[in-house]
């Protein structure tokens, strides 16, 4: 009886422990996958997939906008319901609408940058904290937010983790005008 009691408390501390593990386990697996995904390297020049694969598009970083502001991104031109497809791997970050881009989606990348997709006409079946692989369809092509009655199109930004404003068209593959 002596030697049985320090052995069931020993079974009673590992079957506490696995539980543990096992309920603890995702999330471990998706911090370490996370971890790695910072660990990579930031885009550089033309290492990104274009998000509207096929449509030409222009340089419109820094063009004046309402308010003072200075446009953060490129704007890319397409017909209403485009699929719009993640321009790197990554987890989705923010979904949702703001007041300016309407319809977004935030993924963030390699080197923790964050992809932002914005005026979007709809959302696929996606959520806060999906995985996706570079070419998943994250949105379509709309005019919501401060671009509502404008052509429908794409506002395509990129971000540093401190979230300053990088131009992603020197970024982008191919596909320009």
């Amino acid at each position: 009886m002596r030697l049985l009691r320090p052995l069931l408390s020993w079974l009673l501390a590992l079957a506490v422990l696995a539980a543990l593990m096992f309920l603890l386990w995702p999330t471990i697996v998706r911090a370490v996958r996370y971890a790695d995904l910072l660990r990579q390297p930031a885009p550089v020049a033309a290492s990104l997939q274009g998000p509207l694969p096929g449509v030409r598009y222009a340089d419109t970083w820094g063009g004046a906008r309402s308010q003072g502001r200075r446009h953060e991104g490129v704007d890319i031109f397409a017909p209403r319901g485009t699929p719009i497809r993640s321009t790197t791997a990554g987890v989705v970050g923010r979904l949702g609408p703001n007041r300016l881009g309407g319809r977004t989606v935030t993924v963030t990348g390699p080197g923790g940058y964050h992809h932002y997709y914005a005026h979007l006409e709809r959302y696929p079946a996606l959520k806060v904290g999906d995985w996706i692989e570079q070419g998943t369809v994250v949105g379509y092509v709309g005019d919501s937010g401060n671009a509502a009655g404008t052509p429908t199109h794409l506002h395509y930004g990129v971000y540093t983790p401190g979230w300053t404003a990088v131009n992603p068209y020197p970024l982008l593959q191919r596909d320009r005008s």
